[in-house]
């Protein structure tokens, strides 16, 4: 490791370590199991010794409302099998809309520079009151669900939680995705209601979806109603031209706000239905339940985010990433949610930064292909925007480039805790991410998550450190997801986690223990090259290959040739850029300095898009299946599957 790698970029002082929640939590723990933890990293260890108790901890810091008696956790050696809190039982949007001052602000809303609302937790609950009477009469409760396809409105959040409150399900994907994208999600779990918008906003344009939504309806026969939300002011209408259709002011129209009722059930009840975005078949339904859920993100954002009641939390997301599940639960915890919905370059590409500076953001969220555009924007908000009140900037969707982890510190705010994040839908949480008591050093995410037995394995199955493997999980936790839907024998479960260890949750992800016991992650463990035997994370070439200035993105596969597998490599260039001899030359060089002459590509190929998954993470699956023309058999997965023809029957790749 090279000497400046190996200097932090941000080290917390003593005073602020001194203030935050782990260290206050540490104490608690010491005091009532008579324990000597010192640190982060102390706690840790103890979490996966200790499951029970540190799970009970976890409840006891989120003062979680619900009946809790008999054992925190039974067969803890079990995976899957292993049951938390299996007498407990609790409602997670009771705990959302636990008692707070009905004028304290609940959540402020965004949709590009068109629509600005701040709602307060008085507004939130009489919507939610009327919303959940309104679907009690429709016939909704325990285990019926209701889908959504919203954007990331406060509506969304309040029908969430009135379905939620019942005890049935709930799920959502984004408007903007296809006909058949809805349909191979939603059809798939028979929805009791279903709401949608009349439209959104996207770069300043309006979008409308009645079209759509008159393709889709038809096909939810499940849906006693279909509820249309205002956005562009056309719900009405949109409701005209479907069957049993009604506008969100009509169909909650005949009840006025009462007193929430809670519908308390099983810790681990199913409360969100999640899908898989990857474009190898129908997605897959992902059920997570409320319990684990709830404890799992009230330990992130409290613990591992540090953020405390009143404080403002913003993710960048969209309703159909996990994410967004994420940002909600921080109303468990007293915070305030910061929602945005359109281009996060609309109006201007400073959007997202005024909005931080105006609302005071505690914590900024988005994904690392957001920071690598501003820094190729050039954009310098440490010299335009006043973030003084932002404590952590968290990145997700994909590995956070080193370059990136230096541009946040010279370009956003240099005290800043900046953590790369990784877990995924699986979990609908993380496994490695931030620590507020400890440095930051470039490309690594810092830590495992509390309660979270994460390890790095070796294709035969032994913990390695400091060489790349298997992300892997040794032990139960309570985020584990319930089941998948139409899947009653869990053969697709076991098959999707627990099929290469056994009783070892496999994430599926390449990744690497550091020297500062911090983990990089290489890309996909599916993704990875294998030139020459020789194992390589995609994520190690992106890392090189965008530092060359004439690149804006790329994307990396291993194609089938001569016996054996040649790494290909695919680049978006900036306008004018043109790819030459010399061009090819400083990419393969910058790589070959930067990574290893094994990740230096065979080929180079320039192409005009990248796809990408509508969560914005690009798809070398699909590309690679394009290039060795096989069929890629889930292109509603994708936010632009014409890109996909870009790669076919490439003269450059037949030689």
């Amino acid at each position: 490791m090279s000497a400046d790698t190996d200097l932090p970029l941000w080290t917390p002082s003593e005073e602020r370590v001194a203030r935050t929640a782990v260290v206050a939590f540490i104490r608690t723990v010491n005091q009532r199991h008579g324990t000597a933890l010192a640190s982060y990293r102390d706690l840790h260890a103890w979490s996966i010794a200790e499951p029970a108790a540190f799970w009970e901890a976890v409840w006891e810091l989120g003062e979680v409302i619900g009946e809790r008696s008999g054992p925190a956790l039974v067969d803890g050696g079990r995976m899957p099998g292993a049951a938390f809190f299996p007498q407990a039982r609790l409602n997670y949007a009771e705990n959302l809309l636990r008692p707070r001052d009905p004028a304290s602000l609940a959540m402020v809303f965004r949709g590009e520079d068109k629509v600005e609302r701040h709602v307060s937790f008085g507004e939130l609950t009489t919507l939610v009151s009327r919303l959940q009477q309104a679907m009690k009469a429709a016939g909704v409760g325990i285990g019926d669900r209701v889908a959504a396809t919203m954007p990331n409105l406060p509506e969304t959040i309040a029908i969430m939680l009135a379905a939620t409150s019942l005890g049935a399900i709930f799920s959502s994907c984004s408007p903007d995705f296809g006909e058949r994208g809805i349909l191979d999600r939603f059809s798939q779990i028979a929805p009791k209601l279903y709401f949608a918008c009349d439209g959104y906003w996207y770069s300043g344009k309006r979008v409308g979806i009645g079209d759509k939504l008159r393709a889709v309806v038809p096909h939810l026969d499940s849906a006693v109603t279909t509820v249309i939300v205002p956005y562009l002011g056309e719900a009405e209408e949109v409701a005209g031209t479907l069957p049993n259709g009604a506008s969100l002011d009509s169909f909650i129209a005949p009840f006025e706000s009462a007193p929430l009722t809670f519908e308390r059930v099983p810790f681990n009840h199913p409360v969100f239905i999640l899908f898989s975005s990857g474009t190898t078949g129908v997605p897959k339904c992902i059920v997570h339940g409320g319990g684990g859920t709830l404890l799992q993100h009230i330990k992130e954002h409290r613990l591992q985010c540090d953020l405390h009641p009143g404080d403002r939390l913003f993710y960048f997301t969209t309703c159909g990433w996990m994410m967004w599940n994420w940002l909600v639960t921080g109303l468990a915890s007293g915070l305030t949610l910061c929602l945005f919905d359109g281009s996060p370059f609309a109006p201007k590409p400073s959007v997202l930064f005024d909005y931080a500076e105006q609302e005071g953001f505690a914590l900024f969220g988005t994904s690392a292909k957001y920071i690598d555009s501003l820094r190729k924007e050039g954009l310098r908000p440490v010299n335009t925007h006043d973030l003084s009140k932002l404590k952590a900037l968290t990145s997700t969707g994909s590995p956070l480039a080193p370059a990136d982890f230096a541009y946040v510190y010279e370009a956003i705010k240099s005290d800043l805790h900046l953590a790369s994040i990784s877990g995924g839908t699986d979990i609908v949480s993380c496994f490695v991410l931030g620590d507020p008591t400890a440095p930051v050093y470039r490309g690594e995410i810092q830590a495992p998550g509390l309660g979270m037995a994460i390890e790095v394995w070796s294709d035969d199955g032994k913990p390695v450190v400091g060489e790349r493997g298997e992300l892997v999980c040794t032990r139960p936790f309570p985020c584990m997801p319930v089941m998948f839907w139409n899947d009653p024998e869990g053969t697709k479960y076991h098959a999707a986690y627990f099929e290469r260890f056994d009783n070892i949750w496999c994430h599926g992800d390449f990744a690497e223990w550091t020297a500062h016991g911090g983990i990089i992650i290489h890309g996909r463990s599916d993704a990875t090259l294998n030139p020459q035997g020789v194992r390589i994370g995609t994520a190690e070439i992106y890392a090189q290959a965008e530092q060359v200035p004439e690149i804006l993105e790329a994307i990396a596969i291993g194609q089938e040739w001569d016996n054996d597998v040649r790494v290909v490599l695919f680049v978006r260039l900036k306008a004018g850029a043109a790819l030459d001899v010399e061009l090819e030359k400083r990419i393969k060089t910058q790589i070959r300095v930067g990574a290893s002459p094994r990740h230096v590509p065979a080929k180079i190929v320039a192409v005009t898009d990248i796809p990408r998954t509508r969560s914005g993470k690009i798809t070398e699956l699909a590309v690679r299946e394009v290039v060795h023309g096989r069929p890629v058999k889930n292109t509603e997965a994708l936010a632009n599957p014409e890109a996909l023809d870009l790669y076919r029957n490439l003269p450059e790749l037949a030689s």
